[in-house]
């Protein structure tokens, strides 16, 4: 897809902040510092758009891009979760702010889940798969920094994805890559789907 502008919105806190615009919104989750801006940048082709950092827990509000090109859409950057440097409450704040807006968003046309490759799903990543499948949310998998992997050990993280979260067969995992830019026209292929 050809990306004439990218800009960021809005960072919301609350429903009464999120952009008024008739156009699909694509969510993105993910534990602290699993690459959830590097995914964005590496989509659209930005270098920082969406500012990454090597300190987890930066993103700590929704941040909305304006994607346009032939058709507009926004992706939405979720507060990462998982961070124990940060307070219960700040961290029980971040979550409820996730629930809010997939419960209630009716723009939201695929969720991304990020986990990271070389570590597989973390205990929290579990809960927001198993949390996603309960209110019939299904998200797609993308497994990142999987360049960061040894060849012998691209089929066992794989396996271990599908094993600790459980995936059945009409689940997406898409192996993915900043670097290679493995799993970028897979990505975009679900993404003009939608559009």
């Amino acid at each position: 897809m050809k990306i004439n502008n990218s800009e960021l919105v809005i960072s919301a806190v609350s429903q009464k902040q999120y952009p008024q615009m008739e156009v699909p919104e694509f969510v993105l989750l993910g534990r602290s510092n699993v690459g959830k801006s590097t995914f964005i940048n590496t989509l659209i082709n930005r270098r920082n758009l969406a500012r990454t950092s090597s300190k987890p827990g930066k993103t700590q509000t929704m941040n909305f891009y304006k994607v346009s090109g032939p058709k507009d859409f926004l992706f939405v950057d979720m507060p990462g979760y998982g961070y124990a440097k940060v307070s219960k409450k700040e961290r029980a704040k971040w979550g409820e702010m996730i629930e809010e807006y997939l419960l209630n968003r009716e723009k939201i046309n695929e969720v991304f889940l990020l986990v990271d490759s070389r570590v597989g799903p973390t205990e929290d990543d579990k809960l927001m798969f198993d949390w996603l499948k309960y209110y019939g949310i299904d998200p797609i998998i993308i497994a990142t920094k999987f360049d960061k992997l040894k060849k012998s050990k691209v089929d066992k993280s794989i396996n271990t994805i599908k094993d600790k979260l459980e995936l059945e067969e009409s689940d997406i995992l898409i192996p993915f890559s900043s670097e290679t830019k493995n799993g970028f026209n897979e990505v975009w292929k679900i993404i003009d789907e939608h559009l």
